[in-house]
């Protein structure tokens, strides 16, 4: 076979190619190609290297592929050394995405540039490791104490320009890069510059490094990475680099072996897997969606209009009056001016995406568009009445999608002519930031239309996930026995701040009964008041939910629920609620005791769990770590736990 690794002379300067596509992985073969360049260069006419990646990008990062095999050598910390260590001027010309070990082997070569469009970054603490290959050493040296701990622990890359500023990278290089890295090694040759040596630079000076871990602790909420980078980082800083690599080399081996990375990695596998859908042939046609409709100018309906025009979609917002929807578009316009404030995008940005949703009262304006996403209220009769009228205005081929967390969507396909176009996309909110996307298949919904909006999700930077029709889908339906729990663990002895302590402790990024509070209390209350007795179910999972509102609690729109919330929202334990609990179990013949906080842990994630395999059993769900990805991104489970079906199997 031969090697992804080609080394020619261009004048006096060895130029190392390496193409290997997709995405240049640091492969074995990779790493030995590298290896054998290098070791040529030494040896030849050459006066400095060039390093370039063919295709679109320079070094990506390790093959994920190699992931849990025994490592063949070289190995990437023996590679980087080897070129570091060269005594001729080694360059790395960086074009698409430098990252995690693709960065690491930029760090050990002794100067680098890169196109102004070029992005860099240490992304491993997203798989619960650091960067493994002196990541943790040379960056510090070269960008200082604090910025290389927000690139670490944030996992976040950084473009080009900034990575300058922090002196990551040495040139910018417009046009050709091949070209312009050419140029800038014989610059560099004609000014007689030195070798430099990453390795040897005098690491930089820092104090408080108790205070950085408490800063790291606090925004890293339970994961060990994070602390784990900033122990290698202060090696590098009051050590030499041969004691920091150990450190790093100790560090990595721990969290390579840790339950989190474990996690972490099922986790970045699943988001992957849960882009397939099974039975569906890669080949299936697309269709064209160039312009989107949304019927609902709303919370949800304007930020799923702000996902598409983010993206260069334009959208018509349709409401039912010149009142609602002056109200829809003023949202969206302060959505977008916040934005500008938090530095989230460009005051220019913003604009040109504004300019792409227009509105109108008249669902006529309705008529060219490719895809139609209503977003109105859960109200069944209107969702059909709604896509009725659509079926009559849509052109042929349009797809037509129902924004739904509960409802039947076959019913819905049954209110037009034409089923094989209805599908379900249930987005989440605030819809224009949360990136899950649960795409809803109808038993007629065709392949075609399924196809299109998992591309579409993607498009939009969502993460698609596909459901089978049930009343709640994947997410909502496991929250109902998830519910229940947390309201038997208050009526046997639990208070609502240990519950959510407890829980939040784990990792939740909110506790059951805060969730409660969020979404309103009278919510579910009024939608109780329409069924049977039987269809309420067990009282011992409403009861207090009722009694609560009927205090006039109804969450943190009232100012009291579950908690008394000031005006900043923070949320404060009552004794009110407390004893409307003891109240309730008395009145539901309920003994109450001292409730552990693992016992809590464990039977709302048990819960989460048995409903899970419920839901792939029914063949709602292709697979158990779809429903991994759709809590961690929908419902704030904590990735570094791998989600609730990794957890229940692995805890």
């Amino acid at each position: 076979m031969s090697s992804p690794v080609k080394y020619t002379l261009t004048g006096n300067i060895g130029v190392i190619s390496v193409d290997s596509p997709p995405v240049n992985a640091l492969s074995h073969a990779v790493r030995q190609g590298l290896l054998d360049a290098i070791t040529e260069a030494q040896n030849d006419a050459s006066e400095a290297v060039l390093i370039i990646c063919e295709g679109r990008t320079f070094f990506a990062g390790a093959d994920i592929s190699e992931f849990g095999k025994p490592i063949q050598d070289p190995w990437l910390p023996e590679l980087l050394n080897a070129i570091e260590s060269t005594d001729k001027l080694v360059v790395a010309a960086i074009h698409g995405t430098a990252l995690g070990g693709g960065f690491e082997t930029a760090l050990a070569s002794h100067y680098r540039c890169a196109v102004p469009s070029a992005k860099i970054g240490l992304p491993e603490v997203k798989l619960g490791l650091l960067p493994g290959a002196g990541g943790t050493q040379r960056t510090p040296r070269l960008a200082g104490i604090e910025a290389a701990l927000e690139l670490m622990t944030s996992g976040v890359p950084v473009a080009a320009s900034r990575a300058k500023e922090l002196g990551l990278v040495d040139e910018i290089v417009a046009g050709d890069l091949r070209e312009g890295a050419l140029t800038y090694v014989r610059k560099l040759l004609d000014s007689d510059a030195p070798v430099r040596r990453t390795s040897e630079i005098d690491p930089p000076k820092f104090g408080d490094f108790d205070a950085l871990r408490a800063a790291v602790t606090r925004r890293a909420r339970g994961q060990v990475a994070p602390l784990a980078i900033v122990d290698c980082v202060e090696a590098a800083a009051t050590g030499t680099f041969a004691e920091g690599m150990k450190v790093e080399r100790q560090k990595f081996s721990e969290l390579m072996q840790g339950k989190q990375s474990a996690a972490l990695r099922h986790f970045f596998f699943a988001e992957r897997q849960a882009a397939k859908v099974d039975g569906l042939a890669k080949d299936t046609p697309v269709r064209a969606v160039d312009s989107v409709g949304i019927i609902g100018g709303g919370t949800m309906g304007g930020g799923i209009a702000m996902s598409f025009a983010n993206a260069g979609i334009p959208v018509t917002m349709i409401e039912i009056s010149d009142e609602a929807l002056e109200r829809g578009l003023s949202i969206i316009e302060r959505n977008y001016a916040g934005s500008v404030k938090r530095g989230k995008l460009t005051e220019e940005k913003a604009a040109q995406c504004r300019a792409l949703i227009s509105g109108s009262t008249d669902y006529d304006a309705l008529a060219d568009v490719d895809m139609v996403i209503e977003a109105v209220f859960e109200d069944p009769g209107l969702k059909k009445k709604i896509f009725a009228r659509l079926d009559g205005v849509c052109k042929k081929g349009a797809i037509l999608a129902t924004n739904t967390s509960y409802q039947d969507v076959d019913q819905i396909a049954a209110a037009t002519s034409r089923p094989e176009d209805v599908i379900g996309t249930h987005f989440f909110s605030p819809a224009h930031i949360m990136k899950l996307l649960e795409v809803v298949r109808g038993e007629k919904t065709a392949d075609d239309v399924l196809a299109t909006c998992m591309q579409l999700a993607k498009r939009i930077r969502k993460v698609p996930v596909v459901s089978g029709v049930c009343y709640g889908f994947i997410g909502n339906r496991m929250l109902r026995p998830y519910g229940l729990q947390s309201q038997l663990l208050l009526l046997e002895g639990a208070t609502p701040e240990q519950v959510d302590g407890a829980m939040e402790a784990f990792g939740m990024a909110m506790g059951p009964l805060r969730v409660f509070d969020l979404a309103g209390l009278d919510v579910g209350y009024k939608a109780r008041q329409a069924l049977s007795d039987a269809e309420k179910g067990d009282p011992a999972g409403y009861r207090v939910l009722d009694h609560l509102v009927e205090a006039d609690r109804h969450g943190q729109k009232s100012g009291s629920g579950f908690y008394i919330y000031d005006e900043h929202r923070k949320p404060t334990p009552c004794p009110e609620v407390h004893k409307i609990i003891e109240e309730t179990a008395a009145e539901l013949g309920f003994e109450r005791r001292e409730i552990a906080d693992e016992e809590i842990v464990d039977r709302l994630t048990r819960a989460l769990y048995e409903e899970g395999g419920k839901i792939v059993e029914e063949g709602i769900a292709q697979r158990s770590s779809d429903i991994d990805v759709v809590y961690v991104y929908g419902y704030g489970f904590p990735a570094y736990r791998g989600g609730p079906m990794y957890f229940g199997e692995n805890a």
